[in-house]
């Protein structure tokens, strides 16, 4: 049983989300040949069950990319993933090729490209009858379905780069009545909760989720970078700013996910009168952080709304 996975344009993104389903899959060969202590490796909340009769978990895995020196680079990314990972197959400029092999294809190229790819001869047959998984930003399922025939399950997700080592977040959108519906759920869910969180939102919300978590890593690494910047300037060795700031994020982040806390909660317990914190805090609120990010969240949002639509003239 089982399915056979295609990822059609697999950049940064089809890498992360592909590197994550493996690593799932693969546990043992990964946790064995790392050499790394347990403290110090990642611990998975997501690990996918084996049972090859399964058809909702993919049994092999194709990657298309455009050119033979983006192939070659790919191979050996995928080469470092253990055992299961060497058996990806990448293909350049055979894109319909692949399409005809899967039963799922998730579409990970940039959003300009995709009615290009889409309309390649040969891909509307290709992709009759099976799921299509877009991550595209700003690329509507209207759109999509125009693309393809109306045989073709049309489905948006929005992961974020975290996917690689398996913390994502990923919004999913609602998935269609269809004779396969409940395969097709199982199938989403299970590529997306192996390498993270995942919701399932309306498509109208799918372009602020893009602003939050997709380019979310990129602004919380921002903030992360200014922490450590500080704790350089206060005398700590580079390597020991960062770690000290990132595990400080990290913790407060999980904080908010296991306890159910509000951020503001978690804030004032850390929080005592004339204390450091306080001070700092203060001088945030000088800086005006608090809208900066607000309305960093409100520009990507309508940035991503134009990503994928027809430029103006």
């Amino acid at each position: 049983m089982g399915y056979t996975l295609c990822v059609l344009g697999c950049g940064t993104m089809g890498i992360a989300v592909l590197s994550g389903v493996i690593d799932s899959l693969d546990v043992g060969s990964r946790i064995t040949s790392n050499g790394r202590e347990k403290w110090e490796s990642h611990t998975p909340g997501t690990v996918t069950p084996t049972d090859s009769s399964d058809a909702s978990l993919p049994n092999r895995f194709l990657a298309c990319v455009s050119r033979e020196e983006s192939a070659r680079k790919l191979r050996s990314v995928f080469e470092n993933l253990g055992s299961l990972g060497q058996t990806v197959e990448v293909y350049a400029g055979q894109n319909v090729h692949a399409a005809k092999q899967a039963d799922v294809v998730l579409l990970c190229c940039k959003p300009q490209l995709a009615h290009s790819i889409l309309s390649e001869p040969g891909m509307q047959e290709a992709l009759d009858g099976k799921l299509l998984i877009s991550i595209l930003a700003g690329v509507t399922i209207s759109q999509l379905t125009g693309w393809v025939l109306p045989s073709t399950t049309v489905i948006r997700a929005m992961p974020n780069t975290p996917c690689k080592i398996r913390e994502g977040m990923t919004t999913i959108s609602t998935i269609p009545n269809s004779p396969n519906q409940e395969l097709h759920n199982a199938i989403i869910l299970k590529i997306f909760t192996s390498i993270g969180r995942c919701v399932i939102l309306d498509e109208k919300h799918f372009d602020a989720c893009t602003a939050l978590s997709g380019s979310g890593p990129a602004f919380a690494c921002i903030f992360l970078e200014a922490m450590a910047d500080g704790g350089v300037m206060m005398g700590l060795p580079r390597p020991e700013a960062l770690q000290l700031a990132s595990q400080t994020l990290q913790g407060a982040a999980r904080m908010v996910l296991q306890t159910g806390g509000h951020p503001a909660q978690i804030k004032d317990a850390v929080t005592t009168p004339g204390g450091c914190t306080i001070a700092g805090l203060l001088a945030l609120e000088d800086g005006r952080v608090r809208s900066t990010i607000a309305r960093c969240i409100q520009v990507a949002t309508e940035r991503a709304s134009e990503l994928g639509q027809p430029a103006k003239k």
